[in-house]
């Protein structure tokens, strides 16, 4: 076996038994050169498998670190709440409303959901706290004419329960973007992010049965917290 397989099994097998926790750094390269007496070239293969099978992130002027292997899985297509997706994966959770309120449509939003400039609705602001770190935030603007109250505890546990089992509403479909985004203010106030300077965006425009929209959502996820998943099936042209 190369040399620099070798060093990769065994920094994957420290880091997997927790002796690189999550969050903090290898040891140097120059470190890791003497650990192993191997040379540089040597090394940095083995960091590259480590980056490639990605256990660690290798952050410029600081060195490699750790990521946190208990990723959640998240699908791309299909609509599913944040609860639903919380009970399915035992994920341990909690969930604290930071804003709830009405608000007018901003031009900006009225472009993307066809509401009316000024129109009234809800602006819902949720921090979503795994392992005690605040890992996603999910902001939500609900046309106010389909959902006219929206309680406090109803939005800390499930709004879609709340949509579909008190309101009796039917939710169909959603269209789905998913990009990288920089980090903004509000988001390093907000979450945990260890000097992130990006975050995955997911944006969902959500309609009803009667292809009206009445919510459109901006989910901020920590890079290192979570994968995107979908099951892909070819389909001949």
């Amino acid at each position: 076996m190369n040399k620099f397989k070798e060093i990769f099994l065994d920094l994957e097998e420290k880091i997997l038994n927790n002796e690189y926790p999550p969050h903090t750094l290898l040891p140097s390269e120059n470190q890791l050169i003497k650990m192993y007496g191997v040379s540089r070239e040597t090394i940095r293969k083995a960091l590259n498998l480590l980056t490639n099978a990605g256990y660690i992130h290798k952050k410029q002027g600081k060195g490699s670190i750790v990521l946190d292997m208990n990723r959640f899985d998240f699908p791309i297509s299909g609509l599913t709440s944040y609860k639903e997706l919380q009970e399915n994966q035992r994920i341990p959770s909690e969930t604290i409303v930071v804003e709830l309120k009405k608000i007018a449509t901003p031009k900006e939003l009225s472009k993307l959901t066809e509401w009316p400039v000024a129109s009234e609705i809800w602006k819902l602001v949720r921090q979503r706290k795994i392992d005690g770190e605040v890992v996603i935030l999910d902001k939500d603007y609900l046309l106010s004419d389909i959902i006219e109250e929206l309680p406090k505890e109803k939005a800390e546990e499930s709004i879609y329960k709340y949509f579909e089992e008190d309101l009796d509403l039917t939710i169909a479909y959603a269209q789905k973007e998913i990009s990288v985004e920089p980090v903004t203010k509000e988001m390093r106030d907000l979450m945990d992010l260890h000097g992130d300077q990006h975050v995955v965006a997911v944006k969902s425009l959500v309609y009803l049965e009667d292809t009206r929209c009445f919510e459109y959502t901006e989910s901020l996820h920590r890079l290192d917290k979570f994968k995107f998943v979908e099951f892909a099936r070819r389909r001949k042209t």
